[in-house]
């Protein structure tokens, strides 16, 4: 395949330059690149368009199991909406239940994501620490997945506890690992969950409350301790709060190995959705909840100076039918939203074209900076000759209104409903191969298996 006329756009320069991809790799940049001599299959005229890495999603749980069933998007229908968003890589979580071995459970993950249409990883989460725990994170090391997702929250099923925390970071740091983490005080959440619903406050705005921007900052500000006495490199996801952006500021300044996330519904919605009828108000329960606007601009502040890393979706859609467990009661209610469809479209337009970040940046948080963080760079988040052929095709000047009946994550609701994007795929090219071309999903994809080496 022959790309011709790319305005290339890398997190660290951009060129106009021809991209020869043969399989899975690109294989020659250059201007005006000979077809003589070569065997070219197909060959796609980018005039007008931007060329970016394919987009990585570090932070996705396609059918997550819940206690309202599993989340509505499996492998196969949530790796379909990435694609149709230009993301090209995901790396989902391997959560197994307490008693369960982290490898038993790592074997289990992968083969339900076999179907999976794009390259995908995984981050492995200890739910309690037991004599073989620390070997099992080894092991889990040694196959190719180095990074662990710790929940500060939900104690009652996933969450653990700083001792266990202190343990599984020590032993990540001394093996070659990552802490990645879920900065929430559990045991103060559910305290304040269970009083507002005791106090006769179940429905859907009491979940704000519930998890206040303190609850995160607090957190963050303890796992970042915990990573400063063990030496282990550390991940922050979907931060949420001013004040856990100002925590992980002061650890950048200190040279700490800490690094953050933020998701779009963070920087672009904010708590007055949850100020409505069950129906409009329980699509937007998630954890963290959505803030106010001094922590939205704190979030862009960072996002702009490169606090902030890299942006993930946490997408976790469910059906309205399953937010309904909740009605009664705003803790049973569903946990999650989709997203992964429109985390490109929703930073071009209002970080790229609303001019907070350029699109040197955006490439940086949308692909670049998770690639670089979990392993998958130069292989990855990078238009080189030798990297893999990831490629969007981006037209700028398109414009779409987000609507459920158009999106393809497999969901009756969207948070984004009605908010008018600019800049789409034209073409997505994955593994070397044509996936999206002008909204058309391709057949016969599949994606690898992704196995990265030690982080340190």
């Amino acid at each position: 395949m022959l790309i011709r006329n790319a305005h290339i756009v890398n997190a660290f320069d951009e060129k106009q330059a021809d991209i020869l991809i043969r399989g899975r790799r690109i294989a020659k940049i250059g201007k005006n690149l000979p077809t003589e001599d070569m065997d070219v299959s197909a060959v796609i005229d980018a005039s007008g368009m931007l060329v970016f890495p394919g987009g990585i999603d570090p932070h996705v749980h396609m059918h997550l199991p819940t206690a309202a069933g599993f989340s509505s998007d499996d492998f196969v229908s949530g790796s379909r909406a990435a694609l149709m968003g230009g993301t090209t890589t995901m790396i989902d979580f391997v959560t197994p239940r307490r008693g369960m071995s982290l490898t038993e459970a790592l074997r289990l993950r992968i083969d339900e994501a076999a179907g999976c249409l794009i390259d995908h990883s995984f981050h492995v989460s200890p739910v309690e620490w037991t004599p073989d725990t620390a070997l099992q994170i080894r092991q889990c090391i040694a196959a190719g997945f180095p990074s662990f997702k710790l929940y500060m929250a939900y104690k009652d099923a996933i969450g653990i506890d700083d001792g266990v925390m202190e343990k599984v970071m020590q032993t990540l740091a001394d093996a070659g690992g990552m802490a990645t983490a879920h900065c929430e005080t559990g045991d103060e959440v559910d305290r304040l969950r269970d009083s507002l619903f005791a106090s006769g406050h179940p429905e859907p705005s009491s979940h704000p409350l519930s998890r206040p921007p303190h609850a995160e900052s607090d957190a963050v500000a303890k796992a970042i301790a915990i990573a400063e006495k063990t030496a282990s490199p550390l991940y922050i996801v979907h931060v949420s709060s001013a004040g856990s952006i100002e925590h992980i500021r002061k650890a950048k300044e200190k040279g700490l190995p800490v690094m953050a996330e933020v998701c779009p519904h963070h920087l672009l919605l904010d708590e007055s959705s949850y100020k409505a009828s069950f129906e409009d108000a329980a699509p937007f329960v998630m954890s963290p909840p959505l803030r106010s606007e001094p922590h939205r601009k704190a979030l862009w502040d960072a996002l702009q100076t490169g606090i902030i890393d890299a942006t993930g979706t946490d997408h976790c859609p469910f059906l309205m039918s399953q937010k309904e467990h909740g009605r009664a009661d705003f803790r049973k209610i569903a946990n999650g939203a989709g997203g992964v469809e429109h985390r490109l479209s929703l930073l071009y337009t209002f970080g790229v074209r609303a001019g907070i970040i350029s699109l040197q940046q955006f490439v940086e948080v949308c692909s670049s900076g998770a690639a670089k963080i979990f392993g998958l760079y130069p292989q990855k988040g990078l238009i080189a000759e030798g990297s893999d052929a990831d490629l969007v095709i981006w037209d700028p000047n398109a414009e779409e209104t987000i609507s459920v009946k158009t999106h393809h994550q497999n969901s009756d609701m969207n948070i984004y409903e009605g908010i008018r994007v600019y800049g789409k795929p034209v073409f997505v090219i994955a593994g070397g191969k044509t996936a999206v071309s002008h909204g058309c999903l391709n057949e016969g994809l599949r994606g690898e298996l992704l196995r990265r080496p030690l982080i340190q």
